[in-house]
């Protein structure tokens, strides 16, 4: 079967099993995953490769592009102290919980390669928790908080990779360089994608009401900036992040009704699709890791995944209603010290309702971020030498990523309605 059929073939499967989700009630990414893991297996289907950069390009800016346009700025904003701490504090300090945990139970791993594979685990997946959490009946702000920090994790995560893998090749790594190039590569970033979306915004200004090339440039356009901005070596994640989100300020003046409706029914169907790839293509990569790794070293390598999955789900638990606490706290200092807002004072005055905690740190599924980091592992370091346990990160990481999915993907929505939550939020 040639490699272009076996993707139509997989889109067809997509749209059916998308479906039959849709009819049974059940998150469709999960049915999707599941339908991979049994596609792989199948006699006469040829081992699908992902490409890590493919993936990276594809993939990744229009999903994240969408997400950025579509939320509300405001809402982002007066939310930001939630999400900034869930996408940047809490990546970080579970990168370094993965690290620990791995280096000390398997020894083969060390503190680089530990490291690299706590980044490589780190982000939740946009994807992912849009699509799981989708149609559950959560407050508009729990979802405005899980779909920013989705938008911004993914670059917290992708740093911290670079810095590991960096450290493995044998580059080195040093505090002071590394805090210096991170902050480097954010504001680049932040700078590319705001720079971008002015020029594109002129651009729209000028075609304002054709509706042919006002979509086909919005089209192209997550591309080019996610490609501007890894030319010169920031953040390609937050370039196309931004320029969302700058595009969405102007968009009553870019496009007139008729073209934004245009444009909205064709990023549905484009997003529909790569979603619907996305989580086949994580299910197809599950038989092809288990060959590369030895039968015996199996079943205790994914005794590890089980073991990392709970930890990432217990600190993002404890980091949510920690948070919580600490937000409630500031609130009530602003009350009692109105004169001394501090860096609350733009923002909502209620906190978290513990409910809608609890939702936010069960949402945590990994997916095709972690998948593709995980499969760009390099093969050999700088010297020639075979990349060490490159096979163990990999499987590791597609087992967590499969058990985040199926576990916590199946058992959210269960979750939700246990809570009624999606009760109070039709109530008037």
């Amino acid at each position: 079967m040639e490699n272009y059929s076996i993707v139509l073939f997989i889109m067809a499967i997509m749209i059916v099993l998308s479906a039959v989700a849709t009819r049974i009630k059940i998150p469709y990414p999960i049915l999707l995953v599941l339908a991979g893991i049994g596609i792989g297996y199948l006699p006469g289907i040829p081992a699908i490769t992902l490409n890590p950069e493919v993936v990276f390009l594809i993939f990744l800016p229009p999903l994240l592009h969408d997400a950025a346009f579509t939320i509300s700025f405001r809402e982002l904003r007066n939310n930001w102290p939630t999400v900034s701490s869930l996408a940047i504090s809490l990546v970080f300090l579970t990168t370094t919980a993965i690290a620990v945990t791995t280096h000390y139970l398997i020894p083969a791993l060390n503190w680089p390669m530990a490291f690299a594979l706590g980044a490589i685990l780190s982000p939740p997946d946009a994807v992912a928790a849009t699509n799981v959490t989708k149609g559950l009946g959560l407050s508009h702000r729990t979802l405005t908080i899980l779909e920013g920090e989705s938008l911004v994790n993914d670059a917290s995560g992708l740093i911290a990779y670079r810095f590991a893998v960096a450290a493995i090749a044998g580059a080195g790594f040093r505090f002071f360089n590394a805090y210096f190039q991170f902050l480097i590569v954010v504001i680049g970033g932040v700078g590319v994608g705001i720079l971008f979306g002015l020029v594109l915004a002129y651009f729209l200004r000028r075609v304002y009401g054709n509706s042919l090339i006002a979509i086909s440039a919005m089209a192209v356009s997550p591309f080019i900036a996610y490609l501007l901005a890894e030319e010169v070596h920031v953040s390609g994640v937050l370039a196309v992040v931004v320029l969302g989100i700058t595009l969405s300020q102007y968009t009553n003046r870019l496009f007139p009704t008729s073209v934004k409706n245009q444009n909205k029914s064709f990023w549905d169907v484009i997003i529909f699709l790569l979603n619907g790839l996305v989580f086949i293509l994580i299910g197809l990569q599950f038989p092809q890791v288990v060959k590369s790794i030895d039968h015996d070293a199996i079943l205790p390598l994914i005794g590890f995944s089980f073991l990392v999955s709970i930890i990432m789900l217990l600190i993002r638990m404890w980091w949510v209603f920690g948070h919580n606490n600490n937000l409630e706290k500031a609130i009530n200092k602003r009350k009692l010290f109105p004169q001394r807002q501090g860096r609350f004072r733009f923002y909502t005055d209620e906190k978290i309702d513990w409910r809608d905690a609890l939702v936010i740190g069960w949402a945590g599924m990994r997916g095709i971020v972690s998948l593709a980091s995980a499969l760009a592992l390099p093969l050999t370091l700088n010297e020639g030498k075979a990349f060490p346990e490159r096979n163990t990160l990999i499987f590791i990481s597609v087992v967590v990523v499969l058990i985040t999915l199926v576990v916590q993907g199946l058992s959210l929505p269960f979750l939700v309605r246990f809570l009624k939550m999606g009760e109070e939020s039709t109530k008037p």
